[in-house]
């Protein structure tokens, strides 16, 4: 009994000594022991080598200090290719109040994200990406109202995406990519400052209200998930858009000609159910469009011509190509163009024309033979042509 008395009586000692030295909230200390606690270096990781509670915390790998407290805790060795953490994320990250930042490389580290976050009132900063991480989101993190970048992506993360994030003024990043999140997107963000929203690789499901996102959104991606309804309410209103990712939805209606007038790099929009005819007003300056298997129609636009890689097979486009894709694939200037399945009845190559290896042409299954430059993906199947019958009914 004793003996056991002197030994608590030593680690308290050791506590106040260690710091006292460190200078150190014993807040903090506390909460980075239980932390350590729980995580682990995977094997061929040295990661936690330089915690030793003996010694200044603040002088441990990843752990960033300001006055008493904790501000910056980087988890994990972030060289490229390094092992990562195994564990779980330990409740007592809440008692760091006064963290800004908390960031995990890529790992094992696997169990629900601690309810205790909410008590982080001074974190800007989170991301947890590519780890095994389960269980919903907590509501707590719309209660951080100086959060700025939200990185869940890559984890198997469940339920909906709080309501409450929408309300985060200072809201810049939320990435929730790859995961098995539901529900609906909330709608009318606060945040004029939101730039990047990258829900991808999801089961989100329901409309898409216009006044969803602010005008602020350079960077969305939405596919592979489950949303239906018309988006062009939405789409005119995002007129700083650099980069949009619509793919494997379920939407429908027609595409407005302003996206292409947008800074868009790349416009993936194929694989849903998207109408009608796509007539952008001026050359299109964007180096990838997709607009695959979609169910739009009328002539092909010359004003796409100007486009490198080019995706409008599977649709229902009519009446000849123009000249101008001619002119830019047989310069080099088209790298792709896809045109299979469609109801083309004419693309006037020269026979003898040489189409640059780097470049890809497919014209099979439309109302014309294809020249013989052109070569197709597996997928496009065999057959060079409609069938007469089809062709037929669609100009009647």
């Amino acid at each position: 009994m004793v003996a056991a008395t002197i030994i608590k009586m030593l680690m308290v000692l050791e506590l106040l000594v260690v710091s006292t030295t460190a200078l150190l909230d014993p807040m903090d200390f506390l909460a980075l022991q239980s932390i350590r606690k729980s995580l682990h270096d995977v094997p061929g990781s040295s990661f936690f080598t330089t915690w030793d509670f003996t010694s200044d915390p603040c002088n441990f790998q990843g752990v960033y200090c300001e006055s008493d407290k904790v501000i910056a805790l980087n988890l994990g060795d972030t060289r490229a290719g390094s092992p990562g953490l195994t564990g779980r994320i330990d409740p007592a990250i809440g008692k760091l109040t006064g963290l800004t930042e908390f960031t995990m490389v890529p790992g094992r580290v696997i169990g629900k994200i601690p309810q205790t976050v909410s008590q982080l009132s001074n974190l800007r900063f989170f991301a947890v990406s590519r780890n095994y991480l389960s269980g919903e989101i907590p509501v707590g993190f719309g209660e951080l109202r100086n959060l700025r970048t939200l990185d869940l992506s890559y984890n198997q993360l469940t339920g909906s995406i709080p309501h409450p994030i929408v309300s985060l003024s200072s809201l810049t990043n939320l990435i929730l990519c790859h995961n098995h999140l539901t529900g609906s997107l909330p709608s009318s963000f606060s945040s004029n400052t939101l730039t990047r929203v990258d829900l991808m690789h999801n089961n989100l499901t329901g409309f898409i209200q216009p006044d969803s996102l602010p005008p602020s959104v350079q960077y969305l991606s939405l596919g592979w998930n489950k949303f239906t309804g018309p988006v062009d309410g939405l789409l005119t209103r995002l007129n700083r858009l650099n980069y949009l990712d619509l793919s494997m939805n379920r939407f429908i209606g027609f595409i407005p000609c302003v996206l292409f007038t947008y800074p868009i790099t790349h416009l993936q929009l194929q694989r849903n159910q998207f109408i009608g005819p796509v007539q952008p007003t001026q050359q299109v300056s964007i180096s990838t469009v997709d607009l695959s298997y979609n169910r739009l129609s009328g002539p092909v636009s010359p004003m796409l011509s100007t486009v490198q890689n080019l995706y409008l097979n599977n649709n229902r486009f009519m009446g000849s190509v123009p000249a101008e894709y001619v002119d830019r694939l047989t310069d080099g200037t088209i790298q792709t163009l896809y045109l299979q399945h469609n109801y083309l009845t004419g693309f006037r190559i020269n026979q003898t024309a040489d189409i640059p290896l780097s470049s890809s042409l497919c014209l099979m299954y439309n109302c014309m033979v294809p020249p013989a430059q052109s070569a197709c993906p597996l997928k496009a199947g065999i057959e060079k042509t409609r069938p007469t019958v089809q062709c037929s009914e669609l100009r009647g």
